[in-house]
């Protein structure tokens, strides 16, 4: 029990770790093809605070445990909209931009509904097992396709505001000589790998000794864990002033959990579904409703500390929740 939970610690260090030097590398790589800051921020940024979720929820699609694989992306989910955000809204109000609540947050809210439709075989069409088949990613993924060419769209637009909101774009992003980018991506993929490895086999571990359900575990502990990339990045912009931008990470994480990394996962190995889980894809959508509820309270388009306080509150009651539920 002691080894697994070490084994569980230490695969988060090279998770996270893994994320960030694989960001790092393929940030250089893009910014030397000329691409935008803006554009890297929203998509090689956005796919590597988001890589923890895909690696660890890829490996247990494949090791047949359904529960950590989907309660990992739902717990993430759930962790980024009201533990982040809260948090973050606690070291300065956040803005969040005209487009974020007529486009990406309902975009969000579909993506919810998608994956709550496909997994519920049994009860719309009435067959079973539930689930996401291959044929289900692969839907999933051309939603994400749609979301990506938005998401160039806006790049194209918004690289003028984004050069004035941050400053010195160039010291941003450092361009590295070509080996060492490569250098950064492979001892990247190689901690991903090799952590996501011991997290889903220690979860797996302990959820048996303990008695537990693997969804308990990878709505909780992992989920969480998955979800630090986000929590830091979001943190580090609040306290920068870049406020939108952590806002937008949030958002722009969850569409891409829940298109990508479960589009990705089921395609590599199909995904049953438990259908207990339903309760918590009902609170993954009452989250985002609560979410922009509190975006129209007080300061229009402002999370203020009273908001962040409100949504880490909302955090704690849904753990205490899931964890009397077992």
């Amino acid at each position: 029990m002691l080894v697994d939970v070490l084994l569980l610690i230490i695969g988060f260090i090279f998770l996270i770790k893994g994320a960030d030097i694989l960001v790092e590398g393929s940030s250089s790589i893009a910014k030397k093809f000329g691409l935008s800051s803006f554009f890297i921020g929203l998509t090689v940024v956005a796919f590597g605070t988001s890589t923890p979720e895909l690696v660890v929820s890829i490996l247990a699609s494949m090791q047949h445990s359904a529960g950590i694989a989907l309660g990992n992306i739902i717990g993430s989910n759930i962790s980024n909209s009201l533990l982040i955000l809260g948090a973050s809204a606690m070291f300065a109000p956040l803005l969040v931009k005209k487009t974020t609540i007529t486009k990406e947050i309902p975009f969000l809210l579909l993506s919810i509904l998608a994956v709550a439709i496909l997994v519920n075989d049994f009860l719309i069409d009435g067959v079973e097992p539930n689930g996401l088949t291959r044929i289900d990613g692969l839907i999933l993924i051309l939603f994400f396709s749609i979301f990506i060419f938005y998401t160039f769209g806006i790049s194209r637009e918004k690289e003028n505001i984004f050069q004035k909101t941050v400053g010195n774009i160039k010291e941003e992003i450092p361009v590295l000589k070509t080996f060492h980018s490569v250098v950064l991506i492979t001892l990247g993929l190689i901690g991903l790998t090799v952590g996501g490895r011991w997290i889903v086999n220690s979860a797996i571990s302990i959820s048996s000794e303990l008695g537990l359900s693997e969804a308990l575990i990878g709505l909780t502990i992992v989920a969480l864990g998955t979800s630090l990339p986000e929590l830091a990045a979001s943190i580090v912009a609040a306290k920068k002033g870049n406020t939108d931008i952590a806002v937008g990470n949030v958002v722009g994480s969850n569409i891409f959990n829940l298109l990508w990394v479960l589009g990705l996962s089921s395609v590599v190995s199909p995904i049953n579904f438990a259908t207990r889980l339903n309760v918590d894809f009902i609170m993954l959508f009452v989250t985002t409703m609560i979410l922009t509820l509190f975006i129209f309270i007080g300061k229009k388009n402002i999370l203020d500390k009273f908001e962040g306080v409100n949504l880490l509150i909302c955090y704690f009651l849904y753990m205490v929740f899931i964890v009397m539920r077992g």
